[in-house]
């Protein structure tokens, strides 16, 4: 797949929140929204916050506002803003027209840093059809904005060297993504049914970005995974083996990190590559400790996973960052099964983890005390392969077998 490349030019922008309610968290959000920013490489030089009742349908912010707007992006010397919420291609045409300016907002920018980010054909592939999807419900209101001669964000990445492309040719362009995805997806199921034929159990690592999931994979497997303290610093999924204690394994699936607003678009793209956690046999939610923000957090996480479908799992809540946490505080998570205060840089509470591994996967398994001649020496392999071996005793006669074993084999013992 062939990427365009656009001119590399310090694109200075504007944010603007609409609170609709006083107990929203628009100041939040745009403190979020200003780091998205900042990961696409652009610089923030203000913010806009209006109160109204509802977004304006036709251009996001009120008239009294755009007028203001236009003489914010003067002062500032701004070349762009960037609106909090997603815009319909109304409020695009509107927000150009009357400001002159590149109009963007929070899934575009997301969009453009997983653009940046994907490194694997999938991932490429989903993040060009999330691209597409959201690219063909606004042609007109893109128009200007999305002009590749402009660079900057929202231009780069895989796709058409002409975003003037009809919707005929999107359509075409979309539909043959979706057969390649699901190629992809039939090889990821057939990869899926051998481990569970396997008997090989799988941990799901999820949390919100920028928590510390890719550094913790690396402590724990050595994956060489990228780790920056950016937002959605790494795309796509790794999948590593971990070794536990008492001879026992367990696969160790790293997910995309989730967001507040997280666009649908990219929900339905990375489908396939989310439901790694829906057929994870333990969910690891790793919480960023360190972070003001670390409640709301969670339950944005929580509310992903419902959305995803995931509920009834194992969960094992890391409360990361204690290196970085200066008054530790009660941590609770009511929904997880339990609980550990971990800094994966440093590699604090890195072996309670494996330890409390062990203990859900035992819990799922029988105890059994064995013996065996040594023509079925092939039983104890298998007792080795996905059980946990407690001792193992050799006489004239054969083995002597202490260990757990899973519920699916335990017949076959």
């Amino acid at each position: 797949m062939q990427l365009y490349e656009s001119k590399n030019i310090e694109e200075r922008v504007i944010l603007i929140g609409i609170q609709t309610d006083a107990g929203d968290d628009t100041q939040k959000s745009l403190r979020e929204l200003e780091e998205l920013v900042e990961t696409a490489g652009a610089v923030t030089v203000g913010e806009v916050i209006q109160k109204r009742e509802n977004i304006h349908p036709g251009s996001y912010v009120g008239p009294g506002k755009l007028e203001e707007l236009r003489e914010l992006l003067y002062t500032l010397d701004a070349t762009g803003i960037v609106c909090d919420d997603e815009l319909s291609p109304a409020q695009y045409g509107t927000l150009e027209s009357e400001l002159q300016c590149k109009v963007m907002d929070r899934t575009l920018v997301i969009l453009d840093i997983f653009a940046g980010r994907a490194v694997t054909k999938e991932g490429k592939l989903q993040v060009e059809l999330a691209q597409l999807k959201y690219r063909a419900a606004r042609l007109v209101g893109l128009r200007n904005s999305m002009s590749r001669l402009g660079g900057g964000i929202g231009t780069r990445g895989p796709g058409e060297k002409k975003l003037e492309m009809d919707r005929r040719m999107i359509r075409n362009r979309i539909t043959q993504l979706k057969q390649d995805l699901e190629e992809m997806k039939r090889h990821r199921e057939l990869l899926r049914g051998q481990r569970i034929k396997s008997n090989q159990k799988v941990a799901a690592i999820v949390g919100y970005t920028n928590a510390g999931k890719s550094t913790l994979l690396n402590t724990l497997t050595g994956a060489s995974v990228l780790e920056e303290n950016k937002l959605f610093a790494t795309l796509d999924p790794t999948t590593r083996v971990l070794d536990l204690p008492g001879k026992q394994q367990i696969l160790l699936t790293d997910t995309v990190g989730f967001i507040r607003k997280l666009p649908h678009h990219l929900v339905d793209a990375f489908k396939s590559t989310l439901e790694e956690a829906k057929f994870a046999d333990i969910i690891i939610h790793v919480v960023d400790a360190s972070n003001p923000q670390m409640d709301e957090q969670m339950h944005i996480v929580y509310d992903t996973l419902r959305q995803l479908g995931i509920e009834g799992k194992k969960i094992i809540t890391l409360f990361n960052k204690q290196d970085q946490v200066d008054c530790p505080e009660n941590l609770k998570d009511l929904q997880a099964d339990c609980i550990i205060r971990t800094s994966a840089k440093t590699g604090t509470g890195m072996e309670e983890l494996k330890e409390e591994l062990v203990r859900m996967l035992q819990a799922e398994q029988i105890y059994i005390e064995r013996f065996y001649g040594y023509d079925r020496a092939n039983v104890i392999s298998m007792i080795r392969q996905v059980g946990q071996v407690v001792e193992e005793e050799y006489y004239p006669e054969g083995i002597s077998v202490k260990a757990y074993v899973p519920v699916e084999i335990y017949g076959k013992v």
